[in-house]
């Protein structure tokens, strides 16, 4: 199965419909203020206009539930991503919001796999980034092998600090859970300013490289 891809972390107007014109399956959009990507009341009005085919997403970092819902509703969001230390019961809430929900969980090497267990019936997929104090957007990749720890059937999101050097090491993955890949800070000119002529090559060279056999266990 093609890989869908995840361009996070948008913020400008020209620059969206630039990055939309490459036909992301999602488009991240961050509602979480301490970042540098944040994105403004008046920016975000523009998610609206995105293409209906692209996954809008809004990304959270442990926001009032409410809040979140009436940022769903006024941008038309069609996933959210959940980037803080958001509760099952909190998850399950948005799950039954009529949204996609993305849990999004930063790995190293003591990260215990186990306490996804009871996240998994409540999430559409997670997303595996590399564990930093900012949730996100380190540009630092985690150790890939740390997966070999997962072992639900959930699918899943891979992100941390991916760039163009590593589209034969992706489609090297043999997990057939890999449903998609998270870019950001790889491809900036600027934080929130993304490169396309970069996001260019990547999107061909990711979708014209042939995927490793699918992992039957």
């Amino acid at each position: 199965m093609k890989l869908k891809i995840k361009v996070c972390g948008m913020r400008q107007a020209a620059n969206v419909a630039e990055v939309a014109n490459l036909h992301p399956d999602y488009l991240g959009f961050i509602f979480y203020s301490e970042s540098p990507r944040f994105i403004s009341d008046v920016s975000a009005e523009l998610i609206k206009y995105v293409p209906a085919e692209i996954k809008t997403t809004g990304v959270f970092v442990n926001e009032d539930l409410e809040v979140v819902k009436s940022l769903i509703k006024k941008h038309q969001l069609k996933a959210v991503q959940l980037h803080g230390s958001e509760s099952v019961s909190y998850c399950e809430e948005l799950n039954n919001y009529n949204v996609e929900v993305i849990k999004a969980f930063g790995i190293h090497e003591k990260f215990d796999f186990a306490t996804l267990e009871s996240y998994q019936p409540h999430v559409a997929y997670f997303l595996f980034d590399t564990q930093t104090a900012a949730h996100g957007g380190s540009g630092k990749v985690f150790d890939w092998r740390l997966l070999q720890n997962y072992h639900l059937k959930k699918p899943y999101f891979l992100s941390g600090g991916i760039d163009l050097a590593h589209t034969n090491e992706i489609k090297q993955i043999n997990d057939e859970r890999l449903y998609a890949v998270d870019v950001n800070s790889k491809f900036e000119l600027e934080p929130g300013l993304k490169d396309v002529d970069r996001l260019k090559t990547f999107f061909k060279e990711l979708n014209s490289l042939p995927l490793a056999p699918a992992n039957s266990n």
